[in-house]
């Protein structure tokens, strides 16, 4: 079967919008704070939350937005973390894996 230039089109077209509803479905998926990985390096979405005695690391400015780790463009209000693959984090997050971006 031969395929037309505007069948071609129509293809390719419909493979990009497929491509890019997929990537925004992905981006949108949120690590819970009940996730076992995150709850094993006390990840919190709000940064204020964490329980300073437990995790004396903890300092007030820390936050997922400035840690090397964080994926996410700068202003967003969430991004990739390196250590969650295929969810995002709060950028007013932290956990204990936390370090300071150079």
């Amino acid at each position: 079967m031969k395929t037309t230039r505007r069948q071609f089109m129509i293809i390719s077209a419909a493979g990009a919008a497929t491509l890019a509803f997929n990537n925004t479905v992905q981006a949108q998926a949120m690590v819970a704070e009940t996730d076992p990985q995150a709850a094993a390096l006390g990840y919190k979405a709000d940064a204020s939350k964490v329980d300073k005695a437990k995790y004396a690391k903890y300092a007030a400015p820390q936050a997922c937005s400035n840690c090397a780790l964080y994926q996410g463009a700068a202003g967003s209000a969430a991004g990739g973390c390196a250590l969650f693959a295929g969810k995002q984090v709060a950028a007013k997050g932290w956990c204990s894996a936390y370090a300071k971006k150079a």
